[in-house]
């Protein structure tokens, strides 16, 4: 299974540092995740496309918390 970049996502490395942005770029990585598990057959998914999912969502979690913080501030 491969992830392909979204059309308008934002590309690595370039940081996000509004709130739009990051918000975009939240959007982005969820839309990405959809895609992944549309992707994933469920008969032959296996537990390293589980875990993929899950290393995911952490990522995805993690740059909300960082996120939050700075709208926070």
């Amino acid at each position: 299974m491969i992830a392909r970049p979204m059309k308008g996502a934002h590309k690595v490395g370039k940081a996000a540092t509004n709130k739009e942005d990051q918000i975009q770029y939240l959007r982005s990585r969820l839309n990405m995740f959809l895609e992944v598990l549309d992707a994933i057959e469920p008969e032959t998914a296996d537990v390293d496309d589980i875990d993929r999912l899950i290393a995911m969502l952490d990522d995805l979690e993690g740059k909300y918390e960082r996120f939050k913080k700075d709208w926070e501030n």
